[in-house]
């Protein structure tokens, strides 16, 4: 198993075993997770299609650490989630793992700066590496002149653009994306996935997209559509 585990590591940012997610609802199984395998390296950007009960969000969350596989094993950079307890998996959360919502999730009573520099001072950043990274995240999105502007003083696509530059500022290896265009308008949600574009490009980010929206899921590199819990088109 630990051969594996660093081949792994070597390879992949993500490697999923075989992961199933089951419940039990009365006296029936349902089977949310059905045996999926996923391998992405630093880089790439895929999106993950399907309709409502598909598993998509049953499927975040194991990526992300939040649920555990019924079967199956998830590795985050050769690392094995299920072998891991809730300290380890809060740390694997906060260093690995980058969040993007639909809802953007900023706090109200700090600034654009503020909120994209929170997840590094919880970190133990010095200030100095807080800056520089801050202010280079403000750069590639276009955000240097909202930097002091608190979140209901933005627009809604530059309050996305704030939550992606949050989400990416820790460089963590796999960020991921749950309809993050659902609450903007068609013009806003390209304009956010162009800076997505830019954004694995440049930082060679692992990015995950969880969306309803085809014009959205043909940005991205790879489409996997999930239906009953299953790829049906891998």
């Amino acid at each position: 198993m630990k051969i594996k585990s660093n081949n792994i590591q070597n390879e992949y940012i993500l490697h999923l075993d075989n992961v199933f997610k089951t419940y039990h609802l009365g006296k029936s199984i349902i089977h949310a997770v059905d045996g999926i395998n996923l391998n992405l390296k630093k880089g790439d950007f895929i999106s993950i299609m399907g309709p409502s009960g598909s598993g998509k969000t049953t499927l975040l969350n194991l990526i992300s650490a939040l649920d555990k596989p019924t079967k199956g094993n998830v590795y985050i950079n050769g690392k094995n989630t299920n072998t891991m307890n809730d300290k380890t998996l809060t740390q694997l959360r906060r260093h690995e793992i980058g969040f993007i919502f639909q809802f953007f999730n900023l706090i109200p009573v700090l600034t654009c700066y503020e909120n994209i520099e929170l997840p590094l001072f919880i970190s133990g950043i010095k200030k100095k590496d807080r800056q520089k990274r801050v202010d280079e995240l403000l750069d590639k999105l276009g955000l240097n002149k909202h930097r002091i502007h608190r979140p209901n003083e933005l627009s809604g696509g530059q309050q996305q653009r704030v939550a992606i530059a949050r989400a990416l500022v820790n460089k963590p290896s796999i960020v991921l994306a749950d309809e993050l265009t659902g609450d903007l308008d068609s013009k806003t949600g390209l304009k956010i996935m162009e800076y997505l574009q830019l954004l694995n490009k440049s930082e060679n980010q692992t990015i995950i997209i969880v969306t309803h929206d085809i014009n959205i899921a043909q940005m991205t590199n790879s489409v996997f559509e999930i239906k009953d819990g299953k790829f049906i088109n891998s």
